[in-house]
């Protein structure tokens, strides 16, 4: 975590911040996450307390610095729902935003506490987090990723074909692919090591596609003369970044005709994971594992179905192939 932002912060949010890092073992990006909305509601706090006005000062310049612990421990459930509504009705927040920062209230107070003691009870214990609209994930069908496996086209060729396959045969994060060393390959056990949120560190099983790609690639990576440990490198010969990988994805979906479907590195996990479900009859908890997910309820979107999947089911039926048969009533029938 960046140094100016615990310069930005009260001791107790500095606090909680370097636990989530230390002790929860959150990454440096989540713990950003947590700060950027907690601030927001430190900003709330001074506002509503007249002691910042809107009117005069940027919002974003704000300082949250010297916002006494005392409107903290003055906060009630009602102060809560109402920095919810003025979440949406000054900053326009989407749910979505609602929902998260929420959510990152309820964990700093569960922190305060149970974790610290500083508070005698959590007065937002019971705050309800914003219903999400249920939708489900976007992804590639089975030909698109076909489509998009055949389009990819650069002068690292090798590499960004074995990004391409990994994201869609693996379904890691944007992080995990970044993040893999030469040393988490192993062609003998037929695995990879990928270390996910928390560092996490998780095995998963490469399938042909993804031995032929690594194999295709490793003796390109391999006459790079460099330290660094990276899988994938940049043309600066260090390890490519997120943005650029995302930026290869982006362009190989354009040249596949399929750039404007919306489609991100996080989309093909989706991929992945859907594809994996409707074609390998994959039981949930072993996708669970596969993606690295705490909760079993994250991975059941991926259990949607698609309208030829119910279209498959209503076929199975065995009274599926069941005839009407032809018959008329006489007029003796009808007059019964």
């Amino acid at each position: 975590m960046k140094k100016e932002y615990l310069n930005d912060c009260p001791d107790y949010l500095a606090d909680y911040l370097t636990y989530m890092r230390l002790v929860k073992g959150r990454s440096d990006r989540t713990v950003e996450a947590y700060y950027i909305d907690l601030r927001t509601f430190l900003r709330y706090l001074l506002i509503n307390h007249n002691d910042a006005d809107p009117n005069k000062v940027e919002f974003e310049d704000i300082a949250i610095s010297e916002v006494p612990f005392d409107y903290i421990k003055k906060i009630r459930l009602i102060d809560a729902y109402n920095y919810l509504k003025w979440l949406a009705d000054e900053r326009g927040n989407s749910i979505k935003t609602r929902a998260r920062k929420t959510s990152a209230l309820k964990q700093f107070y569960s922190y305060l506490h149970l974790k610290k003691g500083l508070i005698s009870s959590d007065p937002i214990e019971q705050l309800e987090l914003p219903k999400l609209p249920k939708t489900l994930p976007k992804y590639l069908t089975l030909g698109d990723a076909q489509k998009l496996l055949a389009a990819v086209e650069s002068a690292n060729y090798e590499r960004d074909y074995c990004m391409i396959t990994l994201f869609l045969n693996c379904g890691m994060r944007l992080s995990e692919l970044c993040g893999l060393n030469t040393d988490d390959i192993s062609f003998e056990n037929g695995t990879m090591r990928l270390f996910g949120k928390g560092s996490k560190e998780r095995i998963v099983y490469m399938n042909d596609a993804c031995v032929e790609a690594l194999k295709a690639y490793l003796p390109r990576r391999s006459a790079v003369q460099t330290t660094d440990k990276a899988l994938f490198l940049s043309n600066r010969n260090t390890r490519i970044s997120r943005r650029m990988t995302q930026y290869i994805v982006e362009e190989s979906l354009k040249k596949a005709g399929l750039g404007n479907l919306g489609i991100t590195t996080h989309k093909l996990r989706h991929t992945a994971a859907t594809l994996m479900y409707q074609y390998g009859n994959v039981d949930t908890l072993v996708l669970k594992d596969i993606l690295g997910h705490e909760s079993l309820a994250t991975t059941e979107i991926y259990t949607h179905l698609t309208s030829q999947n119910l279209r498959d089911a209503a076929n199975a039926n065995p009274l599926a192939d069941q005839h009407i048969r032809k018959h008329r009533k006489n007029s003796e029938d009808d007059e019964e």
